[in-house]
């Protein structure tokens, strides 16, 4: 057995592939359109995963966007999306910087959470040996829920 990948349904494919692309710094892989089912797929890969994700052998995030309108309930429900970051610092003060709320900050140097458009939860850590703990992020306090 094999993890491929996770799929989320998304409201506005737009804001989304804003969101974890242009944002988060994840890579479209590739796309589907089916005009008989109305939907649209986009695979998504995380930038270090694109080699392997040519070879079909990285984890992929599927969204699927349903071109009928549907209200989605539930994204904490869902639990969250994982990805390892170079320097949580640094990618959180980006996403801060492009008006992304950071809901659990990453005092300890080694988690975070955000959420996307749809209210997932996402979560953010450190890779290898957490970062030592500084300011801003040791006393910034949790935002909403994640």
């Amino acid at each position: 057995m094999r993890y491929l990948h996770t799929m989320i349904r998304v409201s506005d494919l737009d804001a989304s592939l804003d969101f974890y692309c242009n944002k988060l710094g994840l890579i479209e892989h590739r796309r589907r359109d089916s005009q008989t089912g109305r939907f649209t797929l986009v695979f998504l890969c995380a930038p270090e995963d694109r080699g392997r994700a040519e070879s079909s052998a990285a984890p992929l995030l599927e969204l699927t966007y349903n071109w009928d309108p549907e209200e989605y309930t539930g994204g904490r429900n869902f639990g969250h999306l994982a990805f390892e970051t170079r320097n949580i610092y640094d990618l959180c003060r980006d996403l801060m910087d492009a008006g992304i709320p950071i809901n659990r900050p990453p005092r300890d140097g080694h988690m975070a959470f955000i959420r996307s458009p749809d209210g997932i939860s996402i979560e953010l850590l450190q890779k290898g040996d957490p970062l030592e703990p500084k300011e801003p992020w040791a006393s910034m306090k949790n935002t909403g829920s994640w």
